[in-house]
């Protein structure tokens, strides 16, 4: 029986206190159907997005954990690891674990490469309970000693299909061997590939498998729009939507660094507050562009897909593909980042005469035509 708020799920009293003050009144099918068995130490192969609230599935259970079975006395040690594939998600979920923990007492940090580590060996050094790092750092502080896990309880692979993809499966079957043989482990995957099946079986002990889905498309829910558009259009198009529509919170996706460099610059000079995100910019630039984002400094995140993946940012009202992606997927994953938790979004496309062969590919995934708004 699923249950229908955290109190049923048997959530202490200081996680509580957290949600309310998070603003969270009932579990997500995923929370509701990862915690129970997580609370009873159970091993879990769950197939969960983003915005499944999938963080909170795994990080509500593991403060439960570490507040039901104190540790030693004295030093604190790292008793939860998670392991994510970019700095900016090992970054959200630290926050998750902040927020969730404030009234728990725990202590947590994240480590990341892109950003000196220094600090982050001052921190280790004080004593953490709960270490969130992306798998090269991790093996970086391991090698300097700055790092032991010999007594983590619990273990979480978050988007396991993402460090496949980039790579990082060989670093992460590297620091399993460095764990207690004896320990929880969850592993979480937008995608069951047959190499994350593989994954799975050398790490996980008689799993419990969880599927949650993101009801496909969460498309439906969205506003689709689309403009047949020149390229040499589209800026002066952007701005004026922008502006004409008091658009205060959007993501624009632009597929190349250097265009959204571009595109950056040209609202800017429109009088639109904008951070621009992508792989060359510096950790702390984009640590910093996120935060302003966030608090809603700035109107407008335009990001490469690439620098996005991973974001997940509450309120976010019009999603804009500047161009079109190469992949169809790739565009359901950019308009999710609206309409989310039953709130109304609206997607904007801008498809040139070289991208129709790309809109055909989206249009052939959804099902369905997007609606025309004009010529330009």
């Amino acid at each position: 029986m699923l249950s229908t708020t955290f109190t049923q799920l048997g959530l202490n009293e200081a996680l509580l206190k957290a949600l309310v003050k998070e603003g969270y009144s009932e579990p997500t099918p995923i929370q509701n159907q990862a915690i129970p068995h997580i609370l009873a130490g159970k091993d879990i192969l769950a197939s969960a997005q983003t915005g499944t609230g999938k963080t909170a599935a795994f990080a509500l259970p593991i403060l439960q954990h570490l507040s039901d079975h104190p540790g030693f006395a004295g030093q604190r040690y790292i008793r939860a690891l998670i392991v994510a594939p970019t700095r900016e998600l090992a970054a959200q979920i630290n926050d998750s674990f902040t927020a969730y923990g404030r009234f728990s007492g725990f202590k947590n940090h994240a480590v990341f490469g892109g950003v000196g580590k220094s600090n982050q060996i001052h921190a280790l050094a004080k004593g953490v309970d709960i270490l969130v790092a992306t798998p090269g750092r991790l093996l970086d502080l391991i090698a300097d000693r700055a790092v032991s896990l010999q007594k983590v309880e619990i273990a979480v692979f978050d988007e396991a299909d993402r460090m496949l993809d980039m790579g990082f499966i060989r670093d992460v079957r590297k620091i399993v061997t460095m764990l207690p043989k004896k320990r929880q482990t969850l592993l979480f995957s937008a995608t069951m590939a047959k190499e994350i099946e593989e994954l799975a079986k050398s790490l996980l002990q008689d799993p419990i498998r969880i599927a949650v889905q993101v009801e496909e498309p969460t498309v439906e829910k969205i506003n689709q729009k689309l403009f047949l558009v020149s390229k040499d259009k589209k800026r002066d198009l952007l701005t004026r939507i922008i502006n004409e529509q008091h658009i205060e919170r959007a993501i624009v996706f632009s597929r190349t660094k250097h265009g959204a460099d571009r595109i950056g610059k040209i609202l800017l000079s429109a009088g639109i507050e904008n951070g621009v995100i992508h792989a060359n910019k510096g950790q702390g630039n984009r640590t910093k562009t996120m935060e302003a984002f966030r608090r809603g400094d700035l109107r407008v995140l335009v990001a490469t897909d690439i620098a996005a993946r991973g974001i997940d940012v509450d309120g976010i009202t019009h999603v804009f593909n500047f161009d079109m992606p190469t992949e169809p997927e790739t565009y359901v994953h950019r308009i999710g980042r609206t309409a989310r938790s039953g709130a109304e979004g609206t997607a904007i496309s801008f498809c040139d005469n070289e991208e129709k062969k790309l809109l055909k590919q989206v249009e052939r995934l959804i099902k369905k035509q997007i609606p025309v708004e004009r010529a330009v």
